[in-house]
């Protein structure tokens, strides 16, 4: 997790990930289908459901294609099956671990793009099983220190049932079981603050050490990887020093 706001904070200023708004309007729709699907068509009790909503909405997505994509996912609308949600795995540069999850409704689609991202960075896609040991799945929010500060924050993430709370800079992570991911979001709403990031991550339970320039080459993979439609998250094992996210910022 070491730099991961950084990181995120890089990206966003750098605008490479999500760039064209339909790309950033297919992603939050397949979001909204998932969390429909996994907890039902109603924010007040599926609290993914309501955070993907909120951030639809702040990204202007249209209140139409919001309400189109909860009906796919509880059903209502007969194509919902045709969107599934996959995680990949493989190995970047370097022995980088990589983590991708996708929602796709082409699974050969999906496996071919992705096989091609890897060949051409010098790593490959693996069989399941061969990295995803090296990950725990966690409840993951992120949120503006402004919103709330760290001693409350803490004192809210805990009675919730997280394990971890960290400030970045300006920015406040918690972390914790992906069975407290209801309750914290419930917590954070109670409290009027609305994450930039709420979702379940992968967490490497160990990260690598890379040389700056090694460490550049797998985000420069990571990179190429966010940019696909069907992605909706990728994590790995690099440990984001400050040395090699101030060489990407410079870039």
């Amino acid at each position: 997790m070491s730099g991961h706001s950084h990181w995120a904070t890089i990206r966003r200023k750098k605008g490479a990930a999500d760039a064209k708004k339909g790309a950033i309007f297919t992603r939050l729709a397949r979001e909204i289908v998932m969390a429909a699907r996994e907890g039902g068509g109603d924010p007040e009790t599926n609290v993914r459901l309501a955070l993907a909503v909120e951030k639809a909405r702040a990204n202007n997505m249209p209140k139409d294609n919001i309400e189109r994509a909860i009906r796919r996912g509880s059903g209502e609308d007969k194509d919902a099956a045709a969107i599934e949600e996959l995680t990949f795995e493989g190995y970047g540069p370097h022995g980088a671990a990589v983590m991708i999850d996708c929602v796709t409704d082409n699974r050969n689609r999906t496996v071919a793009d992705l096989r091609h991202i890897f060949n051409r960075s010098g790593g490959n896609l693996a069989e399941a099983g061969a990295v995803g040991w090296q990950f725990d799945r966690k409840a993951y929010f992120s949120f503006p220190a402004e919103e709330l500060n760290y001693d409350a924050a803490f004192e809210l993430a805990i009675e919730a049932g997280a394990d971890d709370v960290i400030q970045d800079g300006d920015t406040i992570e918690i972390i914790g079981p992906v069975e407290a991911f209801k309750r914290i979001g419930d917590a954070l709403r109670t409290k009027k603050v609305t994450p930039e990031e709420a979702s379940l991550r992968l967490i490497a339970k160990q990260e690598l050490e890379l040389p700056v320039d090694a460490t550049l080459s797998v985000l420069k993979l990571i990179e190429s990887l966010e940019e696909m439609d069907d992605v909706q998250g990728v994590f790995h094992n690099v440990k984001l020093s400050e040395e090699a996210l101030a060489a990407l910022e410079a870039e």
